[in-house]
């Protein structure tokens, strides 16, 4: 069931949100054995209006990096300062951010064997980041910063499948991975068009 209910999350977004760990990689993945929207409609085209578009995209990337919507709202005005601040574009700046969380970091090195995983990893405080125990799964990493899952637990939460989306910005070595960089644009989903979201905060 649980299976189950996590796979609707992304045959409702029509992507795959990786939610499953080696599930969504394999030809069982529920996106991959019904393309279609959960229910007795799903099959049926659905028309968006410019407002429900927006909607829907933060609704994805909400899911995607699996965050509420008060903790999503704040990362994203703490985008909009530093944009502010930088020059930046802050869509760019606010995926940035979201692919800095710890969780995701971790996930990214392949040092968990799904989101779900790393997110449990970090809180119930299995990791360090130079050599600190950091048990909040939305800290944000910096470059340069180590981080390292606890030996004792690492064996049970590692991928035990091969892992295909190790990110380029992070280097792994056994159960420790390392901050080298940001991460390029082209390194964040393609499938997230955050111009939607940054118009539909803008409203």
């Amino acid at each position: 069931m649980v299976y189950r209910a996590k796979e609707k999350l992304s045959r409702r977004e029509g992507i795959n949100l990786y939610l499953k760990g080696a599930r969504s990689f394999s030809p069982k993945a529920g996106i991959k054995r019904r393309p279609t929207r959960p229910g007795q409609h799903g099959h049926k085209p659905v028309r968006l209006s410019p407002y429900g578009r927006q909607l829907r995209e933060k609704q994805k990337v909400k899911r995607m990096y699996m965050m509420r919507e008060k903790q999503f709202r704040r990362f994203y005005e703490n985008a909009v300062r530093i944009a502010k601040n930088t020059g930046q574009d802050k869509g760019f700046v606010f995926l940035q951010l979201l692919e800095r969380r710890l969780d995701n970091v971790i996930y990214k090195a392949g040092l968990a064997k799904s989101k779900s995983a790393a997110r449990q990893l970090v809180s119930h405080g299995h990791v360090k980041v130079n050599g600190r125990r950091v048990d909040r799964p939305s800290y944000l990493v910096e470059i340069g910063d180590t981080i390292t899952i606890s030996e004792k637990v690492f064996d049970k939460y590692k991928p035990d499948y091969d892992f295909p989306l190790v990110a380029q910005w992070i280097e792994t070595s056994g159960n420790t991975c390392k901050v080298v960089r940001f991460p390029t644009r082209e390194e964040i989903s393609p499938d997230i068009k955050e111009s939607l979201i940054v118009e539909l905060y803008s409203r």
